[in-house]
């Protein structure tokens, strides 16, 4: 069945609309006052580098919400964490010495001393990511069994993760260094995460990555029609053919200008690679398997999954480990991006990762929420971050704004969910009258 009018189309897409107007109100702010050009490939491969953590942490963080409105305070922090500990058996330092080290007694100046004879070496790049995982696993199966089974508030032991890791952390980092800071990490492994795909001089065209751009929208038009047709023969309501055609074509327009940027700046970089990895394995998650839909009928009435033979404890348990790995790839990819794991990685990015689900539309009740709508929030918070630095704004001010924007999309969920209410008590007489 096909009845959604203008109206209902318009309502479902406002975030969109929006981020579309925001990009090119800052893109016009930009050029005003700074002389900037936002839409330089530089900058545009640097808006979506520099938010590259927020897509990740948003699909965990989405997982969570769709369970009931839960969160996970503690990413930013545990990205520290598994930072230092990344960093801590890369790269030779202070604290790896003590550890791992050679230490004789010799006499120095008339004193006996412990002297360092054999310095520690630092583990392999896939040894190094073993322990990654390793550590995100504990965590997130000490998370999990914490809140699904033991039944503490989620947001009461994700605080605890806040508090303890973010010292956990930065003690690691002080022990290991005097600038409470591991630099320098090999290029083995920060390559896995940075750098470019095809890599071609600046200003080049790149044809590979222009090919891949190109299969990329053709994908994403068949999965539009293939979906809409789907529903239709299924006797869902289904999107106008119109609002098909004008979606296809705009995701063909940003495909292919992300794809023109990219490879004018050098080619795809690989950091890309690995958000759309995630957004497509959670895509499928979260749309097309049953587990997918567990979460989402444990949000929207607990009580209801659990008489329909739901293991409602196992799904929160599989979403906090599932959020644990996920800030592990976040950490990875930060670290490496950085160059360096530091005391201040991740800090408020938690918080970016919870505004992304909502101003994308994830119900903060749970039970209802989209990848897509998430790469929108989270594309949304990125662009006031990058358009509001650019044009010289300051750094309380763009709190301000992304806490205002963060109220408006909550304010515009319970107006749009009230009316909806509202609008099935109306149509019920008319129903009954008609019956």
């Amino acid at each position: 069945m096909n009845n959604l009018n203008m109206r209902d189309v318009l309502k479902k897409n406002v975030m969109t609309i929006a981020l579309f107007v925001v990009y090119v109100l800052f893109v016009v702010l930009a050029a005003l006052i700074k002389g900037t050009n936002m839409l330089d490939p530089s900058v545009v491969t640097s808006l979506v580098e520099q938010n590259a953590y927020v897509f990740i942490l948003g699909a965990g963080m989405l997982m969570c919400m769709l369970t009931g409105g839960n969160i996970d305070l503690s990413v930013g922090s545990f990205i520290c964490f598994a930072g230092a500990m990344v960093g801590l058996f890369s790269v030779e330092n202070e604290l790896l010495n003590k550890w791992f080290g050679v230490w004789e007694e010799q006499m120095v100046d008339g004193q006996l001393q412990r002297v360092l004879v054999t310095p520690a070496q630092p583990l392999s790049t896939p040894l190094v990511l073993l322990v990654a995982i390793v550590v995100g696993l504990a965590y997130g199966a000490l998370l999990g069994f914490l809140i699904a089974y033991v039944r503490i508030p989620p947001w009461i032991a994700t605080l605890a993760g806040y508090l303890a890791f973010r010292g956990l952390g930065t003690q690691v980092l002080s022990k290991a260094s005097q600038t409470n800071a591991i630099s320098n990490l090999p290029k083995s492994l920060t390559g896995i995460f940075t750098g470019k795909l095809f890599e071609s001089p600046w200003g080049q065209l790149n044809i590979p990555c222009l090919i891949l751009g190109l299969i990329g929208a053709g994908a994403v038009v068949y999965l539009n029609f293939r979906s809409r047709s789907t529903k239709l023969k299924k006797g869902y309501q289904a999107d106008p053919m119109w609002f098909v055609i004008l979606k296809s074509a705009i995701c063909v327009a940003v495909i292919m200008f992300l794809t023109i940027e990219f490879a004018l700046d050098g080619g795809i970089p690989v950091v890309v690679l690995w958000i759309v990895a995630v957004l497509i394995i959670y895509g499928v998650i979260t749309e097309k398997t049953t587990i997918g839909r567990h979460f989402m009928t444990i949000g929207g009435n607990a009580e209801a999954a659990r008489l329909s033979g739901i293991n409602n404890k196992l799904i929160m348990f599989c979403a906090y480990l599932n959020m644990a790995m996920l800030t592990v790839i976040a950490s990875l990819v930060v670290t490496s991006r950085t160059g360096a794991a530091n005391s201040f990685a991740g800090q408020e990015y938690e918080l970016d990762a919870i505004a992304a689900c909502i101003v994308g539309g994830v119900s903060a009740y749970g039970g209802s929420g989209t990848i897509i709508g998430m790469v929108v929030g989270a594309t949304l918070i990125g662009v006031i971050n990058q358009g509001m630095s650019l044009v010289g704004v300051d750094q309380d001010w763009i709190k301000i704004v992304k806490g205002l924007v963060l109220l408006a999309a909550v304010v515009f969920e319970i107006v749009s969910k009230n009316n909806q209410k509202k609008a099935k008590k109306a149509a019920k007489p008319k129903a009954e009258k008609a019956a």
